[in-house]
């Protein structure tokens, strides 16, 4: 099994030890610095530039430059979707955004993990777990968000919230670690 077939099945891989993850992070990564180049009035290319760069795109949507991923294909974005600056997605596994999304400024969505065991981590592996977003979320500015956690359908999180685990529909949630704050 390749160790990209490894990191989308969620089992332990190592990212440098495969030609084609390497090439498909450099790939994105110059995606990206294309993109966070532009000239912020060229909305046509920035908008084809997302497109080629993420897996599923809907018809309406504006990421704010600079955004930064590592793959860039295991990300899908739901309709009217809105990100404001410096949105980081560590997109080693799949990232799921749901209709009516927006996302404040300096957010980190983390999918990657590393071991606990420091000399399997010193070896450099790691893995990743899907993160899920639903339905007409609001994501504060400074929130981070871990691998593995699925977030429900009208949802708030507070901002400089650290998402750690799931969160059901209809809350409001805040704090680090992140806990409901209220039912909306």
């Amino acid at each position: 099994m390749s160790e990209k077939d490894k990191m989308i099945n969620g089992e332990l891989y190592l990212p440098d030890a495969d030609t084609i993850l390497f090439t498909e992070r450099l790939k994105c990564k110059s995606l990206c610095h294309k993109y966070n180049n532009l000239p912020p009035e060229n909305l046509d290319e920035r908008k084809q530039l997302i497109i080629q760069l993420l897996g599923k795109t809907q018809n309406k949507f504006y990421i704010e430059q600079p955004f930064y991923c590592d793959y860039g294909y295991n990300i899908e974005i739901g309709e009217n979707f809105y990100s404001n600056h410096n949105l980081v997605i560590l997109d080693c596994a799949k990232v799921k955004f749901g209709d009516n999304v927006f996302i404040g400024p300096n957010c980190g969505i983390y999918t990657a993990e590393h071991p606990l065991d420091a000399e399997t981590r010193n070896k450099g592996y790691e893995y990743a777990k899907p993160i899920i977003i639903g339905n007409n979320v609001w994501i504060g500015g400074g929130v981070n968000i871990v691998a593995g956690v699925k977030i429900g359908n009208n949802v708030v999180i507070a901002a400089g919230a650290v998402v750690t685990k799931d969160i059901p529909d209809n809350c409001l949630i805040g704090g680090v670690p992140a806990k409901i704050i209220k039912n909306l």
